[in-house]
């Protein structure tokens, strides 16, 4: 039972670091959910998000941006999923050295709604790079964009 608690405790902790990352409030991102396999966050539309103004759509950045960071906070737990750290101080001493290596992302059509929801999950988690795979829908459920991203872990 100490291990379940050691992990809510850690995901407590993240959606903490979350709000206190200025670029995170910018973009309003919330957690939706959270786990060693999934990592969910979603965002409401505003009007400074709007890219393309006839369409009233989500701009690139805004989605490339919100792929990386679902991406990122996957990549960090599966991380944590292998170590064996002890303490939630050295589970979190780890997240100074996440960063992003390479993002990919597809636009698969224009980001239209009034909610988004992002979801990441792990391809492969190795000792020094996690590879995971991110999709972004709308509050219709429509897929609206793809990504993959290699994070560096280690």
């Amino acid at each position: 039972m100490d291990s379940l608690r050691d992990d809510e405790e850690l995901f407590s902790s993240l959606e903490l670091i979350n709000e206190k990352v200025p670029f995170h409030n910018v973009l309003g991102i919330k957690v939706k959910s959270m786990s060693f396999d999934r990592v969910q966050l979603l965002f409401k539309m505003r009007d400074e998000f709007i890219g393309n103004y006839f369409h009233g759509s989500l701009h690139g950045g805004v989605i490339s941006s919100i792929i990386d960071v679902t991406g990122g906070y996957a990549a960090f737990l599966a991380a944590q999923k292998k170590r064996s750290c002890k303490t939630l101080e050295e589970k979190l001493s780890w997240i100074r050295k996440l960063g992003t290596i390479n993002l990919r992302v597809d636009y698969l059509r224009p980001g239209l709604g009034n909610e988004f929801v992002s979801t990441a999950y792990n391809l492969k988690t190795g000792k020094k790079v996690a590879v995971v795979r991110i999709e972004l829908h709308n509050d219709s459920n429509e897929l609206i964009a793809v990504g993959t991203g290699s994070y560096n872990i280690a």
